[in-house]
């Protein structure tokens, strides 16, 4: 068990260290050396755990989504109503984001350009997946008679895409704003995309 322990400890430093240097150098300038010495390893144990450059920091952003999804799972399995959780829900996905990589001077999409093919495929799949929780909490909401709607993913899918504007992929964060203007936009988005299908009274 130290063994794993260590192994996991040591993927979590490269990948502390890569979200370091991304910000500090960028993508193109960043190298596996910098991030072995940021780490105090040799290169050859960053190459333990990754096949290359690549594959780090396409694993650097799984890891920031990863934690996303835990925390839009703790709110989607409250007890709050469905209403409430779907607002914290959205409002959470936009500013976990925006928390994430706001030392980061450029977006995320212009940060990972070179990268664009593997990192596009991964952004498809972290909405889909994201969709599905948010479906999930749409459905227990119509079941209980909260919300009136016919199709969950579908609706899921409108969440998303109307928060999508907020996040820091094609601006950067200080082109988005002050993190209390994200914040404020985005339980706007909220209200106006809950206000479709919360059920209204006869």
């Amino acid at each position: 068990m130290v063994e794993v322990a260590s192994r996991e400890e040591t993927k979590d430093a490269i990948l502390d260290a890569t979200d370091t240097l991304l910000a500090r150098f960028g993508y193109r300038k960043m190298t596996v050396e910098d991030i072995a010495r940021e780490v105090g390893v040799g290169k050859g144990t960053v190459y333990l755990h990754f096949t290359s450059k690549e594959e780090i920091v396409l694993s650097h952003i799984d890891r920031i989504v990863d934690r996303l999804k835990q925390r839009l799972w703790t709110i989607a399995r409250s007890r709050e109503s469905a209403g409430s959780r779907l607002q914290s829900m959205l409002t959470t996905r936009v500013l976990f984001r925006f928390d994430s990589i706001q030392h980061y001077t450029t977006s995320l999409n212009d940060l990972l350009a070179a990268l664009r093919p593997g990192f596009l495929a991964r952004r498809a799949r972290y909405f889909d997946e994201e969709a599905q929780i948010f479906a999930d909490v749409l459905t227990d909401g119509t079941n209980s008679g909260e919300l009136q709607l016919t199709d969950p993913l579908a609706t899921a899918y409108s969440m998303l895409l109307a928060t999508n504007g907020l996040l820091p992929y094609s601006l950067s964060t200080a082109e988005l704003g002050e993190r209390e203007e994200v914040a404020e936009r985005a339980a706007g988005v909220a209200d106006l995309m809950l206000h479709g299908v919360l059920r209204r009274e006869q």
